[in-house]
């Protein structure tokens, strides 16, 4: 009667592997089972707690990441170079929108990707798509693409690295809030910064005000240490549901890959056995709605995702591209709330923003992408909504992977650091910039809103 972890296994699916190999993923499979969990259930009611907050407007969602995690490219010093931009961004969008900032990893679990075709054919050749490092590898060969269960093995093991070295990060004193903003002086000091300088100058008022006070990283932890979550898509459902544990103190059940999973726009099929999956477990959910979102597909995800309608249960992650946001974004709000439904919006401005450049890289533009952002906030004033939070694929390292931002990365540059695998990611000095213009949204908007109570 009532749900089970393997009950998506009836469904249809769509963007899975099939494996040929019938054992080795049952024994992949039955090693993952006796793993333990990569997170806990307090931790995901936690955060189901502070994105209900993100839901009434009391804090902000900033979620980022890797485009999808790879295995020859892990390193502790890319988990502590893109924590270190998280952590920056954050400070930025909190002094911007006055509230706390809910910061959640696309780490530690990012390693399988939906593709737009099946197969990818180069010189003639034809082969499967490469599935990201948990499913087959990249290089363009027969025996690279076929799919291995073994390599779930190896995306657990990356995992739970990551996750431990995060929580080190965010409870050692790494995240200590003077040396995150003197990080940020830094980049203020770019010929093009001038904008950010009075902000960030204002942010160090702020600072030393409270050294001032007394308040130091000596005598508040909360001024060195950060709650910090993972998060990433649950499309590789065998993963998934290995990793499910049943929780001791309720009996509900934990998707134990990630604190978040989301629902990519090609797997929110209503009948479909991502759905189904992510239906009965008690994480906080993520809904990407793309330009084919319905009205009636909203409703019936809502109601099958969060049927109690709990806030912090489910976020709406909107997806248009620049200059499309008019036209999709409003009937969705409108959706929302004749159901009366409780939900987090989030803005992610990257997978509408693709393009193809002149020397052949898939980019995109920065100010596409600073485009849909401006557009997703301007209708959510114009609706009286409130705008939950922001969704980048961005990385702390220096890649050349999106045209523009204040370094002024040109097509011609995307040659010289192109290391993604899949999408193309903001590098650690645009993610900045992106903060810096979203807290001046945000700041804005509290300023309308006091204005408008007064």
């Amino acid at each position: 009667m009532g749900w089970t972890k393997s009950d998506w296994r009836a469904k249809p699916r769509v963007q899975m592997p099939d494996y040929t190999d019938a054992a080795a993923l049952e024994a992949a499979e039955a090693k993952l089972r006796r793993y333990p969990p990569l997170v806990f259930a307090g931790e995901a009611r936690t955060l189901r707690f502070e994105l209900a907050a993100c839901a009434r407007g009391e804090a902000f969602l900033l979620q980022g990441g890797d485009c999808a995690e790879s295995f020859d490219q892990f390193s502790a010093d890319g988990i502590r170079d893109t924590f270190k931009v998280m952590l920056q961004m954050a400070m930025v969008l909190t002094f911007g929108a006055k509230v706390p900032v809910v910061k959640v990893g696309r780490m530690a679990g990012q390693f399988a990707k939906p593709r737009s075709a099946p197969t990818e054919t180069v010189d003639g050749v034809e082969l499967p798509s490469y599935r990201g490092d948990i499913i087959n590898d990249l290089p363009f060969t027969p025996e690279a693409r076929i799919p291995q269960p073994s390599k779930m093995l190896e995306a657990y093991t990356q995992a739970a690295a990551t996750l431990n070295l995060l929580r080190a990060f965010s409870k050692g004193g790494f995240a200590d809030v003077h040396q995150v903003h003197s990080w940020t002086l830094g980049f203020t000091e770019g010929p093009r910064a001038a904008q950010y300088r009075d902000m960030a100058s204002r942010i160090q008022d702020t600072l030393d005000f409270m050294t001032a006070a007394g308040l130091t990283a000596d005598n508040n932890a909360e001024l060195s240490t950060v709650d910090f979550y993972t998060s990433h898509e649950s499309l590789l459902l065998e993963y998934e549901e290995a990793l499910t544990r049943q929780d001791s103190l309720t009996g509900n059940w934990l998707a134990g890959s990630g604190h978040m999973i989301w629902i990519g726009d090609r797997t929110r099929q209503p009948d479909g056995a991502h759905v189904e999956f992510a239906s009965g477990v008690l994480n906080p959910i993520g809904l990407k709605c793309g330009p084919t979102t319905t009205a009636e597909d909203l409703k019936v995800l809502m109601s099958k995702l969060n049927p109690e309608n709990d806030a912090g249960r489910l976020t709406l992650i909107a997806r248009f591209g620049a200059g499309k946001v008019g036209e999709h974004l409003p009937r969705l709000i409108e959706t929302v709330k004749a159901e009366g439904a409780n939900v987090v919006w989030s803005c992610d401005p990257m997978h509408g923003n693709t393009i193809k450049s002149a020397t052949g890289y898939k980019t995109r533009p920065f100010h596409a992408v600073l485009q849909e952002v401006r557009e997703f906030f301007a209708t959510h004033r114009e609706m009286g909504t409130i705008p939950g939070g922001v969704h980048f694929e961005m990385t702390g390292a220096d890649v050349t992977e999106c045209t523009g931002g204040v370094r002024a990365v040109t097509e011609e540059d995307l040659s010289d650091r192109y290391h993604t695998a899949c999408d193309p990611r903001l590098n650690a000095s645009q993610s900045l910039e992106l903060a810096f213009l979203v807290a001046e949204e945000l700041q804005g908007l509290r300023e309308e809103r006091q204005r408008a109570a007064s």
